[in-house]
């Protein structure tokens, strides 16, 4: 009876909810295909450098998620809330700052510190937006199943985002690799006499520096249109998501973060996913090299790529019925083992009919990798809220500190991946990688997920909320309000 009196979310609310944070999935979609792929061949700085940049950003945007969680906590509230002052403060210097990292430098010997800096700063203004968008889930209604509701809508406008993005990158940008221009290397003056080898290496030159140009200049154009819907997407939320102030009130940080740490199930559904997000991660990242120079399917990888994400935004709502008949726990194990068969099948058998087979049902998997984290931590937050009842003002450490731990192990999967493609001997700017690189190539998409993969999913074996201490949990906090 309760929860019947309360008022339910409209489908309006839900819808700009979900809007709101799709941009930051277009972004995330771009730079997780695209951003690796960028700085070995078209900034050209060094794999070990190119390194070093995924690492350090994305370890400092771990590092910025507790911070922005403390500072939230002390916000106070305003006219708008709590949560959306954030949000829309920190997206035009976000969209700035995302614009810069896909700009090339007139001079390269100060790249790596051009690159370094503003992902570190892309970093800072995205965890600005993204903690407060996440903990705002639990700011938007009280009834359990209006949040899983919403939080379902957003994960099928965070999928469809990640296809936006690729599709918008990928399209764009894909002349930039599948029409790179290798010279023929037997080309000498020699054969052609003095008089016209100068003149065919001459135009070679000219034709490298504007394809370089052009390159250049269409990644820009990329960046621009991406920035462009952060925009308009955040205004849309806020002119259509109410926050309610509701019964939360901030406590200190550090004695949120002791309890926070403390609290087994959180612990256990973070490491779990800490595990599979970096295997999607690996996936992520080297998928745009491993079909550029492992499987020669540098002409169709854009097309594989939306194909794997239209497979997943798709899948969404079933996922999102498979919990709700199932079990969270059950619907994790079903939908992320699915990928570990077929990322090994495209590693071995780089056929292009293989990689669509593969890019269907590879997508089935993502999705339920997408929904299934952000639908449980609701769950660990009720459960933490009943075992400390006079503890409130939590949910953004909550959020945060999981987004920390999630990309802190990101930043490490992809400082470590690109540096095995340093040590295995990538060439920058070539047309063909040497064997050993392709290989490695081959163990970052197959072999190394489903090793994350099986270590995430031995861990959530003993995730402690099953649906019984879901729905009980449910009732006893409908007593308590």
């Amino acid at each position: 009876e309760i929860s019947k009196r309360r008022p339910k979310l409209s489908v309006c609310s839900k819808l700009c909810f979900a809007i709101g944070g799709a941009p930051n999935q277009v972004a995330g979609s771009a730079t997780a295909f695209f951003l690796q792929i960028y700085l070995l061949d078209i900034a050209q700085i060094n794999p070990f450098q190119a390194s070093v940049v995924l690492f350090v950003g994305k370890a400092w945007g771990a590092i910025t998620d507790p911070i922005v969680g403390f500072f939230i906590t002390k916000s106070k509230w305003t006219k708008i809330g709590r949560l959306m002052p954030w949000m829309m403060g920190c997206t035009p210097f976000m969209v700035v700052s995302y614009f810069y990292l896909w700009f090339v430098p007139p001079f390269t010997s100060g790249r790596f510190i051009w690159y370094l800096g503003f992902y570190c700063l892309y970093q800072t203004l995205i965890t600005c937006f993204h903690v407060p968008y996440s903990a705002l889930t639990m700011f938007l209604s009280t009834d359990q199943r209006e949040r899983d509701s919403a939080t379902a809508y957003r994960m099928t406008a965070e999928v469809l985002g990640t296809l936006v993005g690729a599709a918008i990158q990928g399209q764009i940008v894909a002349s930039a690799h599948t029409l790179k221009h290798c010279p023929h290397r037997n080309l000498t003056t020699g054969h052609l006499g003095n008089s016209s080898g100068t003149e065919v290496i001459r135009s070679m030159a000219i034709s490298q520096d504007f394809l370089s140009h052009a390159v250049r200049e269409v990644y820009m154009i990329a960046a621009g249109v991406i920035g462009g819907l952060f925009l308009v997407c955040t205004v849309v939320m806020f002119l259509g998501v109410k926050e309610r102030d509701g019964e939360y009130k901030a406590i200190p940080f550090h004695k949120g973060f002791i309890l926070v740490m403390k609290h087994g199930s959180f612990l256990t559904l973070t490491a779990a996913f800490l595990f599979i997000s970096v295997a999607i991660q690996l996936i992520q990242s080297n998928f745009v090299l491993f079909c550029t120079y492992a499987v020669e399917l540098r002409d169709h990888f854009q097309n594989i790529v939306l194909t794997i994400l239209m497979s997943a935004a798709v899948s969404i709502p079933f996922w999102q019925w498979f919990l709700e008949k199932f079990g969270k726990k059950t619907a994790a194990f079903c939908g992320i083992t699915w990928i570990m068969p077929f990322t090994v099948m495209l590693a071995f058998i780089p056929n292009l009919i293989v990689a669509y087979v593969v890019a269907v049902s590879s997508g089935i998997s993502v999705a339920a990798s997408l929904l299934l984290p952000w639908s449980m931590l609701p769950d660990v937050v009720d459960d933490f809220r009943l075992a400390n009842r006079s503890s409130k003002g939590h949910e953004a450490i909550f959020y945060s500190l999981y987004a920390f731990f999630t990309k802190f192990a990101a930043g490490i999967s992809l400082g470590v991946s690109t540096l095995c493609l340093q040590f295995a001997g990538y060439d920058t700017g070539a047309c063909r990688q040497p064997p050993p690189v392709v290989y490695t190539l081959k163990l970052l998409i197959g072999a190394a997920p489903v090793a994350c993969i099986t270590t995430g999913l031995m861990i959530l074996l003993v995730y402690p909320i099953s649906e019984d201490v879901r729905l009980r949990n449910k009732l006893a906090l409908e007593e308590l309000r």
